[in-house]
């Protein structure tokens, strides 16, 4: 009769796994309050560089045609609504020696009740109207 012989594997048991698990997610919510100003200033990039872009565009329609313009498609700029965008565009002002274009947070993005609003104008001084 053959002799059945029976492996066993070291493995780490399903407790300590959970216990791994609750530790790293301890340690989570105590980095968490310390990286949401890191988070936000990474988002408001998202800002910056699509006002800088704007900004961009409406110097070269001015060129073509001596005025800005207050329609973000006219400048040829259409940002798609996909989830991932932080923010919504504007052009507030727009004439024949000025514009304002100003970028809006969609959420208030660390929870202290005020939204992220940055503006850019003709000089192209970019400045946080509302930090967040």
């Amino acid at each position: 009769m053959p002799r059945v012989s029976i492996y066993r594997l070291k493995a780490f048991t399903l407790t300590e796994l959970l216990v791994v698990l609750a530790i790293i997610g301890i340690l989570v919510l105590i980095a968490l309050p310390n990286l949401m100003p890191l988070i936000s200033r990474t988002r408001s990039t998202e800002a910056k560089n699509t006002l800088s872009y704007l900004h961009s565009l409406e110097k070269t329609y001015y060129y073509e045609h001596s005025k800005y313009s207050n329609d973000l498609r006219e400048l040829g700029f259409e940002l798609d609504n996909s989830e991932n965008i932080q923010y919504t565009f504007e052009i507030v002002e727009a004439g024949t020696t000025n514009f304002i274009i100003r970028a809006t947070a969609k959420t208030d993005f660390d929870n202290d009740g005020a939204i992220n609003v940055w503006e850019i104008d003709q000089q192209k001084n970019l400045k946080e109207v509302t930090p967040d």
